[in-house]
């Protein structure tokens, strides 16, 4: 009956999500009906619809769904509703990587590839290999260790963003800036297709170590007594992560709480067995942020607020509850 409960809980959310994605495009600081982008009489509203907002749109639920994922494995492999690519500095590196780019001024793309999205995978690589090669330069390993290690690789790379700003001149130091912020002011398709490769290969790869990742909720140990290899599963949820992180960060600079957020408001529905809390998030987390950017462009219309802005202006106060209510004292067994 429990089971039969979260799935229809499971479906109403993958229902809601995909309402959202069908609802949203067309809201704005000027509403656009279904039929006015059909019948061709308005070639501005058109170009308006397929050029900006379906692709904003798209852009927000992939970039969302990406960062609630990767919430939920940091969650899980720490056993603390804290951890989040925020909080363990893989935003901040894969933000350091694409602040580089951005200063170096050097255009290239390879395989296909933008450069801010290399630059910003291979930040986001770099600070998950320092957090985890300083967690084990430690005689006890603990994932507390290797949580505080992250904090400090955050703000190790938030001042070298900084640094990097000081030096900049006045338009880049505008550019990084209001990147950092957070935002999808975009136009056209090519932002989309540049985080979705990224974002299937890292979800299909968490999929497919998911039992493993319920076993690791338990424990290192019991892990290890049921087979697990866990330093390879930590190592394929890493790079699954960290790809998909430094993706979303290259288009849409880093926001937080996303991650934090929505697993837990998922694991509160749910329960915390991953094979629903995977979908969950993912869909949750896209809608979630395709709504909190929904906000943004229409709230101080024709003016917009950054997205990162939105989400932090919700997820304060929802970390203060965390601490509050001591579920953060918790591992997040549910």
């Amino acid at each position: 009956m429990i089971y039969q409960k979260r799935g229809i809980a499971l479906t109403i959310i993958i229902s809601a999500a995909i309402a959202v994605l069908l609802i949203t495009p067309f809201w704005g600081m000027e509403s656009i009906s279904i039929r006015s982008i059909f019948d061709n009489e308005n070639q501005l509203v058109d170009r308006i619809f397929w050029m900006v907002r379906l692709p904003r749109v798209l852009a927000a639920f992939l970039a969302g769904a990406a960062l609630a994922i990767s919430g939920m494995v940091f969650q899980a492999m720490f056993r603390n509703p804290l951890a989040t690519p925020f909080t363990l500095g893989v935003s901040s590196g894969a933000a350091f990587g694409a602040a580089v780019y951005i200063k170096i001024g050097v255009i290239f793309s390879a395989f296909g590839v933008p450069g801010q999205s290399l630059a910003a995978f291979i930040g986001a690589s770099l600070s998950v290999i320092l957090v985890y090669g300083f967690s084990r330069m430690r005689k006890i390993f603990t994932p507390a260790t290797m949580l505080m290690a992250g904090v400090a690789i955050n703000f190790f790379f938030s001042s070298l963003i900084l640094f990097i700003q000081y030096l900049s001149d006045y338009a880049n130091s505008f550019r990084i800036i209001r990147w950092l912020m957070g935002g999808f002011e975009i136009a056209g398709f090519r932002p989309v297709f540049s985080i979705l490769p990224f974002v299937i290969i890292g979800a299909l790869l968490i999929a497919l170590v998911i039992h493993e990742l319920n076993l690791l909720l338990l424990g290192e140990d019991i892990a290890l007594s049921r087979g697990v290899a866990v330093n390879k599963i930590r190592a394929i949820l890493f790079f699954a992560t960290s790809l998909m992180i430094g993706a979303v960060v290259s288009v849409c600079g880093p926001i937080g709480f996303i991650g934090m957020m929505t697993p837990h408001i998922c694991r509160l529905i749910l329960g915390p067995d991953h094979r629903l809390l995977a979908p969950a998030s993912f869909f949750f987390g896209g809608a979630f942020l395709v709504l909190c950017d929904t906000v943004a462009r229409i709230l101080i219309a024709p003016a917009e607020i950054p997205v990162g802005v939105i989400t932090a202006l919700l997820g304060g106060p929802f970390f203060l509850w965390l601490l509050l209510s001591g579920s953060s004292e918790h591992n997040p067994l549910g």
